[in-house]
């Protein structure tokens, strides 16, 4: 959806895995040695999309969806089985070197630090392997040591900080070479709520001053409410969603969230149109599927019966969006299986 051609560009990107068959016993290990069937599975199917310069994409999906996969291709890790994929118009797996100056990479679960040394060591590595002008160097690492706040660790050893201060450092290090494109995979996992706005408010500053593109797969999804105005959406390897946030919602979201607090507790309420989803006794949390002038008339029906103090409307939060549309896929997909 990006405008024109796109910083990334995936065209018909399919990725499939051979999986050979293994037979159960003594015997069943013998013919195995022998007998090399295999099946195919494909992680991704038959994907497109386009992320322009600058844009921030939240890439979704429930786990074994195949995003790993598709961040894997798009960084040259892995090579697509058929279809195309280009990063700043090369071919990720043909042009790894080339790739690398050009994009930053914070995964979770792999640390570009070194453990035993300080942090502004680790930096100085970077320069070294980057090739980063003193200049260049001193005013990237400035910005994000002002910004993310790391001068009070930044000469501490890696091992010593805590999990919300390694991975301000882990996003500061990705983008000391001044990367076209960054790829987050879950950022804020983990962290305290303090830890989380820090690093949304300095991936939202990359993304608008330094124009970076971001791709961030996360299952928390205030991240992506708060970094990325455009989500693509995947499941089973293929992709059911690419578009705004603001879209999905209007389209999913009819939902309202209504919280009433009564004098005392009642105790079984009739509520019409509305679902009791949590009762604390004087207040209750009803779900109402309707939106606009039906969810006024529900609770005006409750006031003409029951003693109300208070009443509040929430609109749907972006994970009882994603939420529903899950439930969706899974009942699409079982309607299928039923049908085949």
């Amino acid at each position: 959806m990006g405008d024109g051609v796109g910083i990334i560009e995936v065209n018909q990107v399919t990725k499939t895995y051979r999986q050979y068959k293994r037979y159960p016993g003594l015997i069943g290990s013998m013919r195995s040695l022998f007998t090399r069937q295999f099946t195919e599975e494909a992680a991704v199917r038959d994907i497109s999309f386009s992320i322009g310069e600058g844009e921030a994409v939240g890439y979704l999906g429930p786990n074994g969806a195949g995003k790993s996969t598709m961040i894997k291709m798009m960084t040259g890790i892995l090579v697509p089985t058929s279809g195309e994929v280009k990063v700043m118009d090369a071919v990720p797996h043909e042009s790894r070197r080339r790739i690398a100056q050009q994009i930053g990479v914070v995964f979770g679960q792999r640390s570009q630090l070194w453990w035993d040394l300080p942090v502004q060591d680790s930096f100085d590595l970077h320069k070294y392997v980057y090739k980063l002008s003193d200049t260049q160097f001193r005013e990237n690492v400035e910005f994000c040591t002002e910004l993310l706040s790391l001068s009070s660790f930044i000469q501490k050893p890696v091992r010593q900080l805590s999990l919300g201060q390694r991975m301000r450092v882990e996003i500061a290090m990705s983008l000391l070479h001044e990367p076209k494109i960054l790829f987050l995979d879950e950022p804020t996992i983990g962290l305290d709520v303090l830890a989380k706005d820090q690093i949304r408010q300095f991936l939202r500053t990359v993304n608008r001053e330094k124009k970076v593109s971001i791709i961030l797969t996360t299952h928390d999804m205030k991240d992506i409410e708060e970094i990325c105005p455009r989500m693509i959406v995947v499941n089973k390897g293929n992709l059911v969603y690419d578009g705004s946030v603001a879209r999905l919602r209007s389209k999913l979201g009819n939902e309202r969230r209504v919280v009433i607090d009564f004098r005392f507790d009642p105790g079984p309420v009739k509520s019409p149109g509305m679902t009791l989803i949590h009762d604390e006794g004087v207040r209750k949390t009803f779900l109402c599927e309707r939106g606009g002038s039906a969810v006024f008339e529900s609770i005006s029906q409750i006031a003409a019966s029951y003693p109300i103090e208070d009443a509040s409307i929430e609109g749907a939060d972006i994970d009882s969006v994603i939420r529903k549309m899950y439930l969706q896929l899974q009942e699409e997909d079982r309607d299928q299986r039923e049908i085949g």
